[in-house]
């Protein structure tokens, strides 16, 4: 992007230019008149913003609107077919995946299914984006970059990968650069736990919380923590891997057997408070939400886990999430805080997250959306 001086006209332009941008991303299509009625600009900058962007590939007429007598005035809209790119969640036995434009639209997701002996960084992210690519109907030529999910924590700095244990194929050290030289595309991993820890503050439970911690429940167990603001990934990008601690002494009661909070809490250990005999979390969490016996056994368990982060963060929030978070709902919230010791945290709420069913990809797809307008906006020093 060149350097524009600023206070020149050149350099006004430009603002104007990236107001107006940011205002057709807000608003959706607009007119002339409508454009310059949110800018306070006239009907004539207006247009020559509009032109500027238009000359350049931004926006483009994408229809009428009626304003009473007279012709009807044209409508511009941000064009979603120069960039766009693909949020990819990783999972245990398969890829979820979804293509990401400037505006956001909803494009389908689609899952597909992994070879464990037959995988690679590379060859997992080209069938993700190709998937994702075919199932909307959109032009594998237009993606520039991925934002990708994995069940592993990452050190963005020296491109490593440690807690790899469903990440078969996955080197420990250098996954995005093979990726990004094979596939020719901008590249950004991240934990799981974490890209929905981003979609919670955004979208979520915890969007007015002062602080908090996800404490994520499912086949495998995470923890996002956000202090002031900012997301705690620690030294190595490792912060949060709960699973991997060892239980305490007073979880003997509860599974003599256990370990470390995995044994604890994971899905074998779940499935077994459900009845299950081998059949899979996902099959029977919908047992979750009518049980109470089960849900308060659950409590039980989990309140072992929260207490060390309330000890060592005292978070005003704990959000419960992750596929048994989100089946036991606001009743397995309520059972948690009855366990919480309140004179030591009287300001601790605890919620269930509420970021839907795909909290991982909603926290890649807005990484990607800001990329995206991010990529597009530096574009507009050449309009002027």
């Amino acid at each position: 992007m060149n350097q524009i001086d600023p206070g020149t006209p050149t350099w006004l332009a430009a603002r104007n230019d990236r107001t107006a941008f940011r205002l057709l991303l807000e608003h959706g299509p607009l007119t002339r008149s409508r454009l310059g009625e949110l800018t306070g600009l006239s009907k004539p900058t207006a247009s020559q913003m509009l032109a500027r962007l238009e000359r350049v590939g931004l926006i483009r007429p994408v229809g009428e609107r009626s304003g009473g007598r007279g012709p009807n005035a044209v409508t511009y809209g941000v064009r979603t077919d120069r960039i766009t790119g693909v949020a990819i969640s990783i999972l245990d036995r398969s890829i979820q995946a979804v293509v990401v434009d400037a505006i956001d639209h909803d494009h389908p997701i689609v899952q597909i299914a992994t070879d464990p002996a037959d995988r690679t960084p590379e060859g997992d992210v080209r069938a993700a984006v190709h998937a994702a690519c075919a199932e909307a109907g959109i032009d594998e030529a237009t993606v520039s970059r991925v934002v990708i999910g994995v069940q592993a924590a990452f050190f963005v700095e020296g491109d490593e990968l440690s807690f790899t244990d469903t990440l078969p194929g996955w080197p420990a050290v250098g996954a995005r650069a093979r990726i990004e030289r094979a596939l020719g595309l901008q590249v950004t991993i991240d934990n799981d736990v974490n890209l929905a820890t981003m979609a919670e503050r955004s979208a979520g439970a915890a969007q007015l919380a002062a602080s908090f911690a996800l404490f994520w429940i499912g086949d495998g167990l995470g923890v996002g923590v956000e202090l002031g603001g900012v997301l705690h990934r620690g030294a190595s990008g490792g912060a949060g891997e709960i699973g991997y601690l060892a239980v305490p002494r007073t979880a003997a009661r509860l599974a003599p057997a256990a370990g470390d909070f995995t044994d604890l809490l994971g899905g074998p250990a779940v499935a077994r408070l459900l009845g299950g005999d081998g059949e899979p979390l996902a099959e029977l969490l919908p047992r979750l939400s009518g049980d109470e016996t089960a849900l308060a056994a659950l409590a039980d368990r989990v309140i072992l886990a929260v207490n060390p982060l309330l000890a060592i963060l005292d978070p005003s929030m704990i959000v419960l999430g992750g596929p048994t978070g989100g089946a036991g709902g606001d009743r397995l919230a309520e059972l948690v805080a009855e366990r919480v010791d309140a004179s030591a945290h009287p300001k601790l709420a605890v919620r269930t997250s509420g970021t839907g069913a795909q909290p991982v990809l909603l926290g890649a797809r807005q990484q990607l959306v800001e990329q995206i307008r991010d990529h597009l906006e530096a574009d507009i020093s050449l309009a002027t």
